[in-house]
């Protein structure tokens, strides 16, 4: 098989989104004045907000939904849904909503409404430009006829075990004119073991599949990979458990080789956790509550954002998945991280790098959700690749040092070589350096390549190099040089572009538009972080 992190994509249902992501194989807009170039403390920069003020202002909004839709000229059956919102240190909002269309869900039909602290929209990013309005929301076809053809696809797509809920009506608008259709998931199991989730976008009128995704894809400890450290931990009835109650109550859970359920806590009699070999159940418990505790403690200092959901809330994470199964995945279903033990149940899939890469796949669902298809999904698949590389850099861990690689601790390939390289993301070779008109019809595992080459040459430029003992030469797609910002502000950038100007149908032109307006926010309109941007994009081939 060819491994390759993977992230789910998330359902593009409204209220009742199920979104997963595995390790291997888911309109106007606002601008900004020109004005003194900043540093990342600037007031375009995010704010943390408790979870008592994220509340407030999501009330706020859900309060005053009714008017926004006015304000931004939706139609008379169209009502927005609160998703999420992000404050900036100058009070702007920026308030991300779904769309329903005559009381059904708009698949694609998400958007971001900016508000400056006086009340007044300075834009909306959309994640189509159409109008939603369709005829009629009378189905032709029947439901049992939908799921018939739904399980037939996924019989195709290789899921064992179809069994096809009932289709719900949507209105597609994700792609080209909205039209009536209806959404199916069918579950099952994939080939590898890994639990399926494929969601069948059907028209409701002619019985065509307008398009599919599948939402869980090929996502004091002694640890295997991360050496000696130290773990937050709940004294328990009888010992310990592994429990952060500091981190919203992250808890670790041992599903010994089940491929379903909650598992067991895992737990201690004196609080030392694993020998750091993997024949020992506690080990990849300690890693991957380590990998947790550490995307945790990175979004909460870098970002100010407190929890995958910005809520406080911890996730789960579960390890000893099937047996020898060699892959990693996050669900939103269960809110949790699901770790397989690897070839032999020696080499789990719990470094520190792909439990950031699992953990950022529900923060992505959170917030800019971009399909699982085309080259949103890639901009998906590098999301979690660019910040698992900042988590990494951030933990300055001695026995897994930051670097611009990804999945090198896991040997997945059997000759020590990682799964990715940002700095010639081709050198795997499958993934993509630079954008070409085919970049939307290649696997999105590879397609992130354009994206994680963009981060890097951002973070730190063009040619030869060392960092932290690792050697890169990174080229551009035009010969041209780039001189990098540091990963410190590239990092900054995508998050805040990531949370306030992607959307579900964000693809690579959108992504350049975006990062550019949110290093316009964080650093001013001609700072050489906005031309560095800039240069970086046209160095992979997105002009």
């Amino acid at each position: 098989m060819t491994p390759h992190i993977s992230r789910k994509r998330s359902t593009l249902a409204i209220a009742t989104a199920v979104a997963a992501g595995a390790l291997l194989t888911a309109g106007l807009t606002t601008g900004a004045s020109a004005e003194p170039a900043k540093d990342a403390t600037s007031s375009g920069s995010p704010v943390s907000l408790s979870a008592t003020a994220r509340a407030g202002l999501l009330q706020d909004a859900n309060a005053d939904k009714a008017a926004t839709a006015d304000k931004i000229g939706l139609g008379a059956k169209e009502k927005l849904v609160v998703r999420d919102v992000v404050k900036d240190a100058d009070g702007t909002t920026h308030t991300r909503y779904e769309r329903t269309y005559d009381g059904l869900p708009v698949l694609g039909g998400d958007l971001v409404v900016h508000t400056a602290k006086s009340g007044k929209v300075e834009g909306v990013t959309k994640a189509t430009k159409a109008t939603v309005k369709v005829a009629s929301t009378d189905a032709k076809l029947p439901k049992s006829s939908v799921a018939e053809s739904a399980e037939s696809t996924a019989a195709k797509a290789k899921t064992a075990k179809a069994d096809a809920q009932a289709p719900r009506k949507v209105i597609w608008a994700a792609s080209g004119k909205p039209v009536l259709a209806y959404e199916t998931v069918v579950t099952g199991v994939q080939k590898d073991g890994t639990p399926s989730r494929l969601h069948v976008i059907t028209d409701a009128a002619t019985g065509k599949k307008l398009y599919q995704h599948q939402a869980i894809e090929n996502g004091t400890g002694n640890s295997q990979y991360s050496g000696k450290v130290e773990l937050g931990t709940k004294k328990g009835g009888s010992g310990f458990e592994l429990t952060d109650d500091s981190r919203g109550g992250h808890g670790t859970y041992d599903l010994n080789h089940a491929q379903g359920g909650n598992g067991k806590l895992v737990t201690d009699d004196d609080d030392t956790w694993g020998t750091g070999k993997p024949d020992d159940v506690q080990t990849a418990a300690v890693d991957a509550a380590y990998g947790a505790q550490l995307t945790w403690d990175y979004y909460k200092s870098v970002h100010g954002r407190s929890g995958i959901n910005g809520d406080g809330k911890g996730a789960t994470s579960r390890v000893h998945y099937g047996n020898n199964y060699v892959n990693a995945f996050w669900d939103d279903s269960c809110f949790c991280m699901t770790y397989g033990d690897g070839e032999g149940n020696k080499k789990p899939l719990t470094s520190i790098d792909v439990a950031a890469h699992e953990m950022t796949h529900g923060v992505t669902s959170a917030t800019g959700n971009m399909e699982y298809s085309g080259e949103s999904g890639g901009l998906n698949e590098a999301t979690s690749d660019i910040f698992a590389t900042a988590v990494e850099f951030n933990a300055k861990n001695p026995e897994d040092v930051g670097d611009y690689l990804i999945g090198e601790e896991i040997d997945i390939n059997g000759d020590g070589s990682p799964l990715r390289h940002m700095d010639k993301p081709s050198k795997d070779g499958s993934s993509l350096d630079s954008w070409s008109a085919d970049a939307g019809n290649a696997d999105v595992h590879h397609s992130s390549g354009i994206a994680n080459h963009f981060f890097y040459l951002l973070s730190e430029g063009s040619g030869a190099k060392e960092i932290n003992g690792v050697k890169y030469d990174s080229p551009t797609a035009d010969g041209s040089k780039v001189e990098g910002i540091g990963r410190d502000k590239a990092e900054k950038i995508w998050f805040k572009a990531l949370t306030a100007y992607f959307t579900s149908t964000t693809d690579y032109k959108a992504a350049r538009e975006g990062t550019l307006k949110a290093a316009t926010d964080l650093y001013g309109a001609d700072s050489a972080e906005v031309k560095a941007v800039g240069a970086a994009w046209t160095g992979v081939a997105v002009k």
